[in-house]
C-alpha cells in the first residue's frame, strides 16, 4: 500500500492513524516528502522480498535523481535519534508493527507523529538501510543548506521542536537511558591549582589569514584573573606559524604547542584538545574559540568563568553570532540553542546536532574524560559525556561570533562529506546511549 497523508500535517500522527487504519497486506510504503517517487514492479518486489529476509521492523533504501545522480544514504544505528535523519523521500514499513504501534501511541502530534512511529517501530525491531537504489524522485529543489541546518534554533519553530523533544524524551524513557538532574555528579570548580585561572585553546592548521584576529579577540579579554592563551599549531605550512611567533614576541600570555613536537602523527581537532587541555600551561577552565572566529566583547571570559561558579559547573556553554568574514550578521542571526533546560538539555541533546558555542570545560573534566582524535563531532561528543554526567551551564547572550567564509571546514559539504559527518555523529550518540542505559 501506498500512503501520502496530508491534513493537518502529512507527517501528524492523525496522518500516522490514518495510514494504519487503511493499510492492508504484509508491507505498507509510507511517502515521506512531497516528492513524485518512481518506483517498478521489480524493485517494489526486491524491496518485499528484503523485508521478508531481513525481518526488519521498517526499510529504507537509496535512491536515484531525475538526472541519473545516486543519492545514497547511511545506515540507521540505535544513536538514530535525532529528527533530521535522511530516509529519503519513502519507507517499508511492517504492517503488523504498523497496526500495533500506532495501537500505542498516545499523544496527539501535529509535526512529530512519524517521528514518534518511527522511534517506536526502532524498539520493536530494527529499521535497514538497504544500499541498493530501488527507486528514483524527480522535482527535487535544492535546500538552502545553512537554513535547513539551523532550523531547529529558528524561534519560528518553537512548536515543532517542543513536539519533537517530547517524543524523543519519551523513547529516551523506554529505553531507560533517560537523564534526570538528580542522577549528576557534584564537582568543586574550586578544587585543584592551576597556573592561571583560564586558558582560551585554538587549534590551527593554516590559518594565516584569521589567525591573529582570533588570538588578539582572545588577548584583550578584560578579566579580573589571570589568563593565557594557548594555540596548539598543527603543522602550518602557510606562514601561520610566523605570524603566531611574532605575537608570542610580544606577549608571554600567548602559549604555542606545535603538535609536530608532541605527537608524531597530524592529530585532529579533538587531538589537538587533548594536547592543549593536558599541557601544564593550561588553566582551571579552558574555553574553545577556533582560528577564524572571535570574541563578541571583551566580557566573554569573565562571564563564563562566573558561571562556573556560580553554577559550578562541569561545562559552559555559551551562544553565537554567525556572521560573515567582516562581522556582518548572517541569518538567523543569535544562535542561543533555547531549546536547552537544566531539566531536559541533556536528553534533548541527542536528538539536536550541536550543542552551541562557546565551549568552556573544568580542565578536570575535560582531561578525564578526553576528546575522540577526529575533525568533526569531537566538540558534540564530549559535550555528551559531560551533561550525562555533570551540570551543564547555559548563556544565552552571545559571546561569540561564528565567521563564515570561504575556507570554512563545514563550507558547502558535499553529499560523500554531508554522510560520512552523520554517520560519526549517529555512532557517538550509539555509544552515548549504551552508556546512559548502564547509568
Amino acid at each position: 500500500m501506498k500512503s501520502n497523508p496530508k491534513s493537518p500535517s502529512r507527517l501528524s500522527t492523525k496522518s500516522m492513524r490514518h495510514l494504519a487504519e487503511n493499510a492492508v497486506g504484509n508491507h505498507t510504503i509510507i511517502h515521506l516528502t512531497g516528492h513524485p517517487v518512481s518506483l517498478s514492479p521489480s524493485s517494489l518486489k526486491r524491496w518485499e522480498q528484503i523485508m521478508d529476509m531481513s525481518g526488519a521492523a521498517a526499510s529504507y533504501c537509496d535512491f536515484t535523481e531525475a538526472d541519473g545522480t545516486p543519492h545514497p544514504l547511511i545506515a540507521y544505528q540505535t544513536g538514530s535519534v535525532r529528527d533530521d535523519f535522511d530516509f529519503g523521500h519513502a519507507m517499508m514499513v511492517n504492517t503488523q508493527f504498523l497496526h500495533e504501534t500506532v495501537s500505542e501511541m498516545t499523544e496527539d502530534f501535529v509535526y512529530a507523529g512519524w517521528y514518534d512511529l518511527r522511534l517506536r517501530l526502532s524498539r520493536k525491531g530494527p529499521i535497514l538501510h538497504i544500499p541498493e537504489s530501488l527507486y528514483s524522485v524527480s522535482d527535487i529543489k535544492e535546500e538552502d543548506g545553512e537554513k535547513a541546518h539551523f532550523a531547529y534554533v529558528d524561534p519560528r519553530n518553537r512548536d515543532l521542536q517542543i513536539e519533537m523533544e517530547r517524543a524523543a524524551t519519551a523513547h529516551l524513557t523506554a529505553l531507560g537511558a533517560l537523564v534526570t538532574p538528580i542522577m549528576r555528579e557534584k564537582t568543586d570548580v574550586r578544587a585543584g591549582v592551576f597556573p592561571v585561572e583560564a586558558s582560551v585553546i585554538i587549534p590551527v592548521r593554516n590559518r594565516k589569514r584569521t589567525v591573529a584576529d582570533a588570538v588578539m579577540s582572545a588577548l584583550s579579554q578584560e578579566a579580573p584573573f589571570r589568563f593565557n592563551v594557548i594555540v596548539v599549531d598543527n603543522r602550518s605550512t602557510d606562514g601561520t606559524s610566523e605570524i603566531l611567533a611574532d605575537i608570542a614576541a610580544s606577549d608571554t600570555r600567548l602559549k604555542i604547542i606545535s603538535t609536530d613536537s608532541i605527537v608524531d602523527h597530524e592529530p585532529g581537532i579533538g587531538g589537538c584538545w587533548n594536547i592543549a587541555v593536558n599541557s601544564p600551561d593550561c588553566g582551571r577552565f579552558a574555553i574553545q574559540l577556533d582560528s577564524d572566529d572571535l570574541y563578541s566583547s571583551p566580557d566573554t571570559l569573565r562571564t563564563i568563568v562566573e558561571k562556573f561558579y556560580d553554577e559550578n559547573c562541569g561545562m559552559v556553554i555559551g551562544s553565537y553570532t554567525l556572521t560573515d568574514i567582516h562581522g556582518n550578521t548572517l541569518p538567523p542571526g543569535l544562535i542561543d540553542h533555547a531549546e536547552w533546560t537544566d531539566e531536559n538539555g541533556t536528553n534533548n541533546a541527542l536528538r539536536i546536532n550541536g550543542l552551541g558555542a562557546p565551549r568552556a570545560f573544568f580542565t578536570p573534566v575535560a582531561r578525564e574524560i578526553g576528546f575522540p582524535d577526529v575533525c568533526y563531532g569531537e566538540d558534540y561528543a564530549m559535550g555528551l559525556a559531560v551533561s550525562r554526567r555533570f551540570k551543564v551551564g547555559r548563556i544565552y547572550d552571545s559571546l561569540y561570533l561564528c565567521r563564515r567564509w570561504e575556507d570554512n571546514t563545514d563550507h558547502a559539504p558535499g553529499r560523500e562529506r554531508i554522510n560520512r559527518n552523520n554517520l560519526y555523529k549517529d555512532f557517538i550518540r550509539t555509544l552515548e546511549l549504551n552508556e546512559r542505559i548502564k547509568k
